[in-house]
């Protein structure tokens, strides 16, 4: 498995190729540099640089790239197994259809749930930066590819899975990327952006907040939400503690759909995502039994097949998950 971070590797920031790379988990600092790396085995990794990894995607006999961002606590163990897993689902449904790439931002592997949210917190939002020179470096790239009479043009379709925290990566991420790079506005570059349980404010894509910009990147933004989310009434713990008090976008889904763009969906989870994870915080795997897709999954796949959200209804902006079907 293909992956990027910017975690600090043991060795030094230094990119050679072909090396090993081994993740510093003592060290939950941002890394200004960016690693393009590959997973051979549990715990072995090795570093082949962002042209071969940009090279192998286009390349590669799947259809569609989906980049997924992890949550909060997560050391880098953890991503590949949940990354596997969703690769095995989407594989079962469609053979080369969706290519699974993780992103990878350092947790912290304290004790506690106070302390690791609000390092992984600052973590999240200096990582933006880093990752704001991923997306700059695919634009140049893409750019460069298509002005190249000899080489055929990428013709991958990108999408993003944010999961809890990394969609405080991926607001920051798009935010930091504007701001220092296209000041007159960011290409729909992703045909669809999934933030499943997302631990950031519940005005996050509403027109003018910060989040905004997720949707002018998007064709399709999908919000998953749980009002019995256990993870994130720790969140809301957490930031109350700290006398921040707001409602999560994984909770409750947008604060109020008329003030969001038109390309932004809303999609409660409350009647199964208990039954797939016990804390009701990472339902967008398997369902009840591991290897075998949830509701949300299959929801999440049909949207990467057809492009669309509710092809049957194109004025419909939300549904109901149930453990047979969606309904209105």
């Amino acid at each position: 498995m293909i992956f990027i971070t910017n975690r600090f590797p043991k060795q030094t920031i230094q990119t050679t190729i072909g090396r090993s790379f081994d993740f510093d988990l003592e060290n939950n600092a941002p890394s200004n540099s960016v690693f393009y790396c590959e997973r051979n085995a549990k715990n072995k990794y090795t570093e082949i640089g962002s042209m071969d990894l940009l090279t192998r995607l286009k390349k590669s006999d799947y259809r569609q790239i989906l980049i997924y961002i992890h949550g909060f606590s997560n050391m880098p163990e953890d991503v590949f197994s949940g990354a596997d897993e969703f690769q095995k689902l989407c594989d079962k449904k469609k053979k080369d259809e969706v290519l699974v790439i993780p992103l990878i931002w350092p947790c912290d592997n304290d004790k506690g749930i106070i302390q690791d949210y609000w390092d992984d917190q600052k973590a999240a939002d200096q990582s933006a930066f880093s990752f704001a020179r991923v997306l700059q470096k695919f634009l140049k790239w893409r750019s460069e590819e298509e002005k190249d009479e000899k080489s055929a043009p990428c013709l991958k379709r990108i999408n993003i899975l944010a999961h809890s925290m990394g969609n405080r990566v991926f607001r920051g991420t798009l935010a930091a990327w504007k701001k220092y790079d296209l000041p007159q506005g960011v290409p729909l570059i992703f045909r669809n952006s999934f933030l499943v349980a997302a631990d950031v404010v519940n005005e996050t894509v509403h027109e003018g907040e910060t989040g905004e910009v997720i949707c002018h990147a998007s064709r399709n933004v999908i919000v998953y939400h749980a009002s019995d989310d256990l993870a994130l009434r720790s969140s809301k713990i957490s930031n109350l503690r700290n006398k921040i008090a707001s409602r999560r976008l994984g909770h409750t889904g947008p604060e109020n759909m008329d003030k969001t763009p038109k390309n932004v969906y809303s999609v409660d989870c409350d009647e199964v995502n208990n039954k797939y994870d016990l804390k009701g915080h990472s339902y967008f795997r398997s369902g009840t039994r591991k290897g075998t897709p949830g509701q949300v999954f299959n929801h999440i796949f049909s949207c990467l097949l057809s492009g669309r959200v509710y092809p049957d209804d194109e004025y419909r902006r939300s549904s109901i998950i149930t453990t047979k079907k969606a309904k209105s």
